[in-house]
């Protein structure tokens, strides 16, 4: 099972698609709402080699990207590998 983090915000859109569709496959993650703490987005801005938006999705320490990034590594049936087999 792979450390999956994702970093979002309570308004976004894409933030919530993502937690949906880690949830639909089963894939156990770490949330993180940087909304309205600009200590964390600081970090996710330093993690995210400067990217700032959001989601930011983090798998065992590596960043993938955002939603966009998920769909297609989902598609391609990389988030089975994820999965909590529990």
């Amino acid at each position: 099972m792979a450390a999956v983090e994702i970093y979002t915000t309570n308004m976004c859109p894409y933030c919530h698609a993502a937690l949906d569709l880690l949830a639909e496959r089963g894939v156990a993650h770490t949330r993180i709402d940087v909304t309205g703490d600009p200590a964390a987005r600081g970090a996710l801005v330093a993690k995210a080699e400067g990217r700032t938006t959001v989601p930011q999705i983090f798998v065992d320490g590596r960043p993938i990207g955002g939603f966009d990034e998920l769909s297609q590594l989902d598609a391609a049936g990389e988030l089975e590998l994820w999965r909590d087999s529990a």
